[in-house]
């Protein structure tokens, strides 16, 4: 049965892995996790938190959670999370300086 659905960053499910027992399952996850987690813990709270302080109403936690993952360098790539909604271009602007900013 499930009991809540939310989007988790590729460190959270790290951390879990960490609990999980050894099996082939998860050596798969870990070189997943190894060949794209491309932010350390520290920056990654560091940007949610500068994301959370922008208090734009059109991003929610699942899109924290892409650019968080993906870390995109530009408006086109930013603009490939946000499919269900349209930014302007002062909202990628101060997206993309708080990502900028965490590099």
């Amino acid at each position: 049965m499930i009991l809540d659905r939310q989007p988790l960053n590729l460190l959270k499910v790290k951390k879990i892995l960490e609990k999980i027992p050894e099996n082939e399952k998860k050596a798969q996850m870990e070189l997943y996790l190894k060949k794209f987690l491309k932010i350390k813990a520290e920056k990654a709270k560091k940007i949610k938190e500068e994301l959370e302080k922008l208090d734009l109403l059109k991003i929610k936690n699942e899109h924290m959670v892409k650019i968080i993952d993906l870390m995109p360098e530009d408006a086109s790539d930013l603009n490939k999370i946000f499919t269900d909604v349209s930014l302007n271009e002062d909202e990628t602007n101060k997206i993309l300086d708080v990502i900028k900013g965490a590099k």
